[in-house]
């Protein structure tokens, strides 16, 4: 290595492509670290070149930085080089553009009169070519800022000790509305048990005979509660991968009796099966989540989600353990009271602990919660800071007086977020929000996070991707989803998780927008799973049903009552509208209208016209998400038959300036005293029936959206009218096709007119917009059917050959529809088995869109 060294400056270029080959060879770690670093000595454009284009790895990165630090001229032009291209490393080249700019401001003059034009002008428009705010001075800040906790001698306070008080032995299931209905309606797949078996002497074959977890948890959710209850609490499996997935249906049909099961899994694997518990409350599981809550970080969130769900109830449980001898149980305890008091309020919880153990007990739970939590929250060892954290290389925090942190005061802040747990910021943050503008924090806090990303994304400073919680804005939103919604795919699932509870943090109209699109559309289904439950959190927080939360996260963009919105560049002024797909179109003041928003002239406003473009921009992309979510919203609830009241329609639909759009383009049913009338929403935000005569709206009448199934004779007076009028409708409802089951296909379970049919895998990948589901992957990672949910308990399913490879969806381009039948959930197809679901119990609407789908997709 250091041979290679002092010989690279004489060596030239002749020793790249055979270093390059090196880099490509290295066979473990250490060597490819020791080959990039000599390479960083070559001091040549290839070499330099041949680490750029590895920079995503973190073996390499050192000498990258070796190697910008050596020749910085060098670095800058390949650098700015690289962030104007199009290519997947653009991003992460300017950011490290961004941090060799900050570093080298006393050079930039110099180096930037060896950029060319395009080059010069990104370089000019980072962040790190800005001229820096002025520090302000350590008198002019927050104490804590100046003088933290950690730099000053703590002082170790005494606990008092109560013996001899009970726990509460409560024990009870609290459910949410429709949480058992969807752990008991959990795929489990395979076959059914005959009627006839002997359920005791299964029990004793499959528990006796060290059976695996699918074919255990399948005995327990088929067999009579009665005769297996007694084999589930003396269960005890060793293997518990999958266990989620496998246990959520036993425990909604045993209740109770699976407690003591729920708790031992729990212990065994808390990072994947604390979840179990969230119904329960009891004393185990208070202690489990306690426990959890200070030491296991994967399992925090769980446990703040717990104690929130139990409240008060939950805290009292750990009383005697907050009042007992000082260890890690109590300080569990302890922490466990303040999560509670934080949430119910200290007054709630005193009273209830002095009403349950007496009022000694309240003044020593008083006295813990009134700890300094600045101190309190400190734990014994304060996190170091890792080496590429450089206050130096971020973005300047401002105080609300226009002034700077020193980066003195911006390692206190970051020692702070070290500091801080998911959902448990250090109380000095709050200090650090107030002092400070909102912009510059989120700012900050970006770049922090792209630095961590540049570094790997070290498990260690995973608090760096929380940071964006508390501090981020709607630009934090749209730059994070996208990461997080590929993060599954990179092997980073339990990072993307984190990232939904970043963006419920958020909790801005367009950060809960993003989130329910995860919900609906991820491709990944774990990913999507956890959405939709992070989703149903902040509805039921709300009172809202998660659809009810749906309607109401469709953000306003700020545009004017009208659906519009003016672009105003100081010399000339454009209005922005939208079309039935909520694509923006832009009229020039005489009403002509053009292609796009031109870019910003030399007549217009230097200041104003360039932010004003950047505007629409950000609103381009804004409606482009929210588009593709309510149109498909729109077309599931026409399928489902999803209903409004009145006003929920008037205050969600008619005078949304964006939901308008669609709204008007659509035909709606106002049923009143079982009697449905078929109108439309006009320009004026009037309703009009069809015979294009004004309609009363009747306040207590329900609307939903007409299918052509309801619409009857009316349907091509309607179809004439919107053709009439010119309206373009978001999706295929008056022109959508009608299909009918024959009378053999409505007496019997399967559709034989599919079976055989060859579907390309990405036609049938794409059903998945439409409510179908992909199968649980089996043998090698094999997914073997593919599904939809009809109803509770009922499900059309399609046995696949060969089946869609997990992760290599193309491996078996051509899929064969082996079966297409009813179940009452999606598994595989046993011609031993008794089907007792007919097609003939469908009604005609859903019967219809099923068969449309199958033709759409089998269409060749």
């Amino acid at each position: 290595m250091a041979l290679i060294a002092t010989l690279a400056d004489g060596l030239g270029t002749d020793c790249v492509p055979f270093l390059n080959e090196a880099v490509e060879r290295c066979w473990n770690s250490d060597h490819l670290r020791s080959i990039s670093m000599a390479v960083a000595h070559f001091p040549t454009d290839a070499a330099f070149g041949l680490l750029l284009a590895r920079m995503d790895n973190k073996h390499i990165r050192p000498a990258l930085q070796e190697a910008m630090q050596r020749c910085p001229a060098r670095a800058l032009r390949l650098l700015a080089e690289a962030g104007l291209k199009d290519g997947k490393n653009a991003p992460a080249a300017r950011q490290l553009l961004n941090t060799h700019v900050t570093l080298n401001s006393t050079l930039l003059p110099q180096l930037l009169s060896q950029l060319d034009a395009k080059a010069a002008e990104l370089v000019r428009s980072l962040d790190g070519a800005r001229e820096r705010v002025a520090e302000a001075s350590p008198q002019a800040l927050p104490p804590l800022l100046a003088s933290p906790p950690w730099t000053r001698k703590r002082t170790p306070r005494k606990p008092q000790v109560l013996s001899g008080l009970q726990p509460d032995d409560t024990r009870r299931l609290e459910w949410r509305e429709g949480e058992r209905e969807q752990w008991a309606g959990h795929p489990s797949g395979g076959w059914e048990y005959p009627p006839t078996t002997d359920w005791d002497q299964e029990a004793r074959k499959i528990l006796k005979g060290n059976y695996g977890l699918w074919q255990t948890t399948r005995l327990f959710k088929q067999g009579p509660v009665e005769v297996l209850t007694p084999w589930l609490e003396t269960w005890r499996p060793e293997d518990l991968w999958g266990g989620q997935e496998s246990f959520t249906p036993v425990v909604a049909k045993y209740g109770m009796a699976a407690l003591p099961l729920v708790l031992k899994v729990a212990a065994a694997n808390p990072a994947h099966l604390t979840p179990l518990l969230m119904p329960f409350l009891d004393l185990g599981a208070a202690r489990l989540m306690a426990d959890g809550l200070i030491r296991l970080k994967s399992v925090q969130t769980t446990a703040r989600s717990w104690f929130a769900r139990h409240g008060i109830a939950a805290g009292l449980m750990l009383v005697p353990d907050a009042l007992g001898q000082p260890g890690p149980a109590r300080k569990a305890a302890e922490q466990a009271l303040r999560l509670v008091a934080s949430t119910e309020g200290a007054d709630a919880v005193l009273a209830a602990v002095a009403a349950e153990h007496g009022g000694q007990a309240a003044e020593i739970v008083a006295e813990a919660l009134a700890v300094d939590p600045l101190e309190q929250a400190l734990p014994t060892r304060i996190p170091a800071l890792p080496s590429w954290v450089q206050p130096a290389v971020l973005p300047q925090i401002l105080l609300t007086s226009g002034e700077a942190l020193p980066d003195e005061a911006v390692r206190h802040v970051l020692t702070m977020l070290a500091l801080s747990r998911p959902g448990d910021p250090y109380p000095g943050l709050t200090v650090v929000s107030e002092a400070c503008r909102a912009d510059s924090l989120a700012a900050f806090a970006w770049a922090l996070f792209e630095e961590w990303r540049q570094a790997a994304m070290p498990a260690k400073e995973s608090w760096i991707l929380q940071t964006l919680g508390p501090w981020g804005n709607d630009e934090t939103v749209r730059r994070l989803t996208p990461i997080l919604r590929d993060w599954p795919g990179q092997g980073a699932h339990h990072r993307a998780v984190e990232g939904l509870n970043v963006l419920a943090e958020i909790g801005s109209d367009a950060a809960l927008m993003h989130l329910h699109g995860i919900a609906q559309r991820a491709k990944f289904k774990a990913l999507k799973v956890r959405a939709q439950e992070k989703i149903s959190e902040v509805a039921e927080g709300l009172g809202l049903t998660g659809e009810q939360l749906s309607d109401r996260l469709v953000p306003d963009l700020g545009l004017d009552p009208d659906g519009t919105t003016v672009v105003d560049y100081g010399t000339r002024r454009f209005t922005v509208g939208f079309d039935e797909q909520l694509r923006p179109f832009v009229l020039d003041a005489d009403g002509k209208r053009r292609k796009d928003l031109p870019a910003p002239g030399a007549k217009d406003d230097q200041e104003l016209a360039p932010a004003e473009r950047k505007r629409f921009m950000a609103l381009k992309k804004d409606v482009r998400t929210v588009a593709s979510d309510q149109i498909r919203r729109l077309e599931a609830a026409m399928v489902t038959q999803r209903s409004w009241t009145a006003a929920e329609f008037r205050e969600l639909f008619v005078q949304h300036p964006l939901v308008w759009h669609l709204a008007r383009r659509l035909v709606w049913l106002a049923d009143v005293d079982g009697t449905a009338t078929s109108f439309r929403v006009a320009e004026d935000r009037s309703f009009a029936d069809v015979n294009d005569d004004a309609f009363t709206l009747a306040d207590d009448a329900t609307v939903r959206l007409a299918h052509p199934l309801h619409l009857g004779d009316t349907l091509p007076e309607w179809s004439e009218l919107f053709a009439d009028y010119e309206i373009l409708q978001p999706f295929a409802q008056l022109g959508r096709p009608v299909l009918r089951l024959t009378r053999e296909e409505e007496t019997a379970n399967r559709l034989h007119r599919f079976e055989g049919c060859k579907v390309p895998v990405g036609r049938l990948l794409g059903l998945t917009k439409r409510g179908w589901e992909r199968g649980v992957p089996h043998d090698a990672g094999i997914e073997r059917w593919f599904s939809k949910r009809l109803a509770e308990g009922r499900h059309l399913v399609i046995a696949l050959d060969e089946g869609i490879a997990v992760g290599v969806v193309d491996m078996f381009p051509d899929q064969t529809f082996e079966t297409v039948w009813l179940d009452t959930e999606p598994c595989d197809y046993w011609s031993s088995r008794h089907y007792p679901l007919r097609f003939g119990d469908l009604d005609p609407l859903t019967a219809s869109e099923l068969l449309a789908d199958l033709e759409a997709a089998t269409a060749q």
